[in-house]
């Protein structure tokens, strides 16, 4: 174990394999192709090839073959064993330094605020996806959940369409508005509980630490407003990012908060991001 672990840590003591590394934790459980990622970091195809051929190679790196194409994911498993023995290894004997008894503690016990729940979603433009969020668990939320939204590039205003499909589908619409995450940075923004990012290239970015320790996680949906063809090929992309994470958000509201602590809980989100993805609305 503490070879392995010396070789994940000297692997990841390269920068720009921590940043692919640090890039596919976020994006955790997606699986992503290496297009893609080389895209989001500007790494050049054959130098991203060499970065997770080592991540790979210690195991920190899951690759998956989707059809001709081959596709990458963290190895969570991998990344926690690695994590629990260095503390244990290395605060044997200050353990003060070290180990955050507060931490712990939180992890394995219930969530420690009462509802509300303040819930964060955020994509980049905040005008149609993370807007459809923000609507869906207002509507299911019975007084258990603040709601907001916010983009990393914020829009001007809501998407037209998005708004329109909203009145359709009965939402109140009159509170939406597009705002920065600069918005729940400073010191009289609320506490979050959770944050889901759902376009990929808000999970992407870095984006800074969260106060309080959130449970977070990763729905990512295509932007429906880049969708082309036909007025209807254009609303039924509107309607399939409506109807998955309608999927998502029901199965979170439908979650037993009081009887799961942080780390079931955190389980419980990335779990719904894998098997409720697709449309019914």
């Amino acid at each position: 174990m503490e070879i392995e672990t010396h070789t994940q840590l000297a692997v990841l003591g390269h920068p720009q394999r921590l940043m692919v590394w640090r890039m596919l934790m976020r994006r955790y459980p997606d699986e992503m192709p290496a297009g893609e990622i080389a895209e989001a970091t500007g790494l050049k195809a054959s130098t991203l090839s060499v970065y997770l051929s080592a991540l790979r190679k210690v195991g920190l790196v899951e690759q998956h073959r989707m059809g001709t194409s081959l596709r990458y994911r963290a190895n969570v498993t991998s990344a926690s064993t690695m994590l629990t023995y260095l503390f244990a290894d290395c605060c044997r004997s200050r353990p003060e330094l070290c180990f955050r008894p507060d931490l712990a503690q939180a992890a394995s016990s219930p969530v420690v605020r009462k509802p509300p729940y303040n819930v964060l979603f955020i994509c980049t433009a905040n005008s149609a996806r993370s807007i459809f969020a923000e609507a869906l668990l207002t509507q299911l939320s019975g007084g258990i959940f603040n709601v907001y939204s916010a983009g990393t590039a914020p829009a001007t205003a809501p998407n037209p369409t998005a708004l329109e499909m909203l009145r359709a589908k009965g939402h109140d619409t009159s509170g939406l508005r597009s705002k920065s995450v600069e918005e729940f940075s400073g010191p009289d923004a609320p506490v979050m509980d959770f944050v889901f990012t759902v376009c990929d290239s808000a999970a992407n970015e870095e984006c800074p630490a969260w106060p309080g320790q959130p449970v977070s996680a990763h729905w990512g949906q295509p932007d429906p407003s880049k969708a082309t063809g036909s007025d209807a090929e254009r609303m039924l992309a509107f309607q399939q990012a409506y109807g998955a994470l309608k999927n998502r958000i029901t199965a979170f509201a439908a979650l037993p908060f009081d009887q799961l602590d942080r780390a079931s809980l955190q389980a419980r989100v990335d779990e719904i991001a894998l098997s409720h993805g697709t449309e019914n609305a």
